[in-house]
């Protein structure tokens, strides 16, 4: 019990002198406690919810035990016990080992970029004991040099897996390679604790993770999906509108840093050219450029040179930026899990951030046309493979209705990661719109909730009348009376349901979407997708079953909130009074006077980190530079007490800082 307390007193110790921090965020302590004390433990954190500091801070506990009473010298003497951090990505290792150097924390990566030399010296120094960390990707575990140096080290205290959902194929990132951490962890001669963390795992994946893993009964730890800073926006555009939205909003604050994700190639080139012409400082990535480019582009955002990405979603997963404004969707993704991941770039440092998902039909049929081309896992069976592609076709439906529902939106997203009142409910379908959050689209009182019940019945006497035989754009075309001459060759103009109902076609393949979305219909893979009936048709022809779609108040432009202006002051004046900033315990500035200030520091902040080739967020994060601009620190001590501020940033930067906060330049 003293040995598990004065471990405790050491993490507390470390998050202070090390990370700057007083306190640890929730469930951050729960984690570090049982790691501590040799326990196993899968973190389901959001992102921003500081997933590495549950094991950085372990990591120097046990590296270091009871010389961390030494400030100075501490991080430079031979480490008794070592973690391995297994990433999926090498610039999550630089970026984190850059980092933790930064604040005078031992830590190397191994990876591929390194040559056979360098390798060979991490490996050697890590052997002597040098490093309180080392990052390493999942193949890296197949490699018989670094076999051989686990085999032989009994100095492995601490395995963390980052990104652990990719080990499930019921993930939606599913990774071959993390199906050997299991095995790797079952060689070791002493088997060390070990610790999975994600950020978007569903209660299935999470068992996966334990399953898979070989972990022993560990600590689950949910802290929560809710970002209470993100603002959640979705709106439904032709191609050319959401162009024009896009580059609405990152001209209204060119200097704010953003992620705009593509789901082609050929859109990426096509937003990139069109926010460069409009004056923009964007750069690109995706996996049709070269390796160099995109190592340069990626360096150029990180640094805030080129403020603004467009990328496809090979770009981001490890990206460790914290000062992120906006993450904006041009297309809809194929699942929750990958929207709620790359939506959660934005706002990692707590600052009020806006998330914007931009969609139409065809990205639907755009999703449903990768699902059904993917190849699949050769390590499954056809059989597995099914139940995988029938996953993920439920994963899709899941995405199409946060689009359309007139539920809260956060609402709709806790739910389908099992929290909330409703949870495992069908996420607002046939459901009024709740209280809702007061922070996001559907909820501040942009949109109206339209009853379509009527017609989504008579679209489901269509389909049961055609029985699953044709697609949803011949389903709509008899619904609207169509005279095409392919309804006569059909016989389709005899059927009871022809020409019963007088909305648009577009109007009912967007019911059709929402009506798979809430399985009470079924769209079949192959080329030419059929509509059936799905497991809830029998509840669409109850009294109790109604629908409602989301409709944008055209009168909202008027106001100053839709289309362009949304994207520009609209959208920042609504985060300022939405709570957000309250919500997420983030900083504002309320005065010109700490604006201007705020801004002297953001440019004294990038001058350091071009000097020392670092990221400026390295340096310090937003949010502590707000917190510089608001408490005024005078002195060493004041400028300590900053969120952020440890001994050894301090000791690098007070100076000139606080001379730039008191006016002394």
């Amino acid at each position: 019990m003293e040995q598990a307390d004065s471990f405790q007193q050491s993490a507390c110790d470390v998050l202070k002198q090390r990370f700057g921090y007083e306190t640890f965020r929730p469930g951050q302590s729960e984690i570090v406690s049982a790691i501590l004390q040799g326990r196993d433990c899968v973190g389901v954190m959001p992102t921003g919810a500081g997933k590495s500091i549950c094991y950085q801070v372990p990591a120097l506990v046990f590296a270091y035990g009871d010389q961390l009473g030494s400030q100075n010298e501490w991080a430079f003497l031979p480490a008794a016990a070592l973690t391995i951090v297994i990433s999926p990505l090498v610039s999550l290792m630089s970026d984190q080992v850059m980092a933790l150097k930064n604040s005078g924390i031992a830590a190397a990566y191994l990876n591929s970029r390194l040559t056979f030399a360098q390798q060979e010296e991490v490996l050697s120094r890590a052997r002597a004991g040098a490093y309180a960390l080392m990052y390493v990707a999942p193949e890296r575990l197949a490699d018989p040099r670094f076999l051989s140096f686990a085999a032989s080290s009994g100095s492995i205290a601490l395995v963390a897996v980052d990104e652990a959902h990719c080990v499930s194929q019921w993930g939606q990132d599913f990774r071959p390679s993390y199906l050997g951490i299991g095995d790797f962890i079952r060689s070791l001669p002493v088997r060390p604790v070990i610790a999975a963390f994600t950020a978007t795992a569903t209660p299935r994946v999470a068992d996966d993770i334990v399953r898979l893993l070989g972990l022993d009964g560990p600590l689950r730890m949910t802290t929560g999906f809710d970002r209470p800073n993100l603002r959640f926006e979705v709106e439904q555009l032709s191609d050319k509108k959401k162009l024009a939205r896009i580059a609405a909003r990152v001209l209204a604050n060119p200097g704010e840093s953003g992620i705009v994700y593509c789901s082609t190639r050929k859109d990426v080139e096509r937003v990139h050219e069109a926010l460069v012409a409009a004056g923009a400082r964007a750069t690109r990535y995706h996996a049709g450029l070269s390796h160099g480019e995109r190592e340069v582009n990626q360096r150029a955002f990180v640094n805030d040179d080129a403020p603004v990405m467009v990328a496809t979603n090979a770009f981001g997963m490890g990206i460790d930026k914290s000062n992120v404004r906006y993450v904006i969707h041009h297309n809809m993704p194929g699942s929750l899990e990958a929207y709620y991941q790359e939506a959660g770039r934005a706002g990692r440092d707590g600052e009020p951030s806006d998330c914007v998902l931009l969609w139409n039909d065809s990205d639907i049929a755009t999703c449903r046309f990768f699902v059904e081309q993917e190849s699949g896992n050769e390590a499954l069976t056809p059989e597995e493979q099914q139940l995988v592609r029938a996953s993920q076709r439920r994963r899709l439906a899941s995405m199409a209705n946060y689009c359309m529902t007139t539920d809260c939106l956060r609402a709709t997203i806790l739910r389908y990661f099992g929290e909330g009142e409703q949870a495992g409910v069908e996420q607002g379908l046939g459901l009024d719109a709740p209280q809702g959050c007061g922070n996001c689209s559907n909820c501040d009182g942009d949109v109206d909730a339209v009853d379509v019940t009527v017609t989504a019945r008579s679209v489901m006497r269509c389909v049961h009348e055609l029985r699953g035989r044709f697609g949803k754009g011949i389903v709509a075309d008899v619904l609207c009376g169509s005279k095409s001459a392919r309804m006569r060759e059909y016989g389709l103009t005899n059927k009871r349901t022809y020409d019963i109902v007088s909305d648009s076609p577009a109007l009912v393949k967007e019911i059709i979407e929402l009506l798979t979305a809430g399985e009470y219909l079924e769209i079949s893979e192959g080329r030419y997708p059929l509509v059936g009936l799905g497991p809830r048709a029998r509840e669409a022809a109850t009294d109790e079953f109604r629908l409602y779609m989301k409709r944008h108040r055209k009168s909202t432009a008027a106001t100053g909130r839709a289309h362009m202006a949304s994207f520009g002051e609209g959208v920042s004046a609504n985060m300022g009074s939405s709570g957000a900033s309250n919500a997420s315990g983030a900083v504002p500035l309320s005065t010109e006077e700490q604006q201007e200030l705020f801004e002297r520091l953001r440019q004294l902040r990038k001058r350091h980190a071009d000097e020392e080739g670092v990221p400026p967020y390295i340096v310090f994060s937003d949010a502590a530079l707000r917190a510089m601009c608001a408490l005024r620190p005078a002195t060493d001590d004041e400028f300590l007490a900053v969120s952020g501020v440890g001994p050894v940033k301090l000791k690098r930067y007070g100076k000139a800082f606080l001379e730039e906060i008191n006016g002394e330049r």
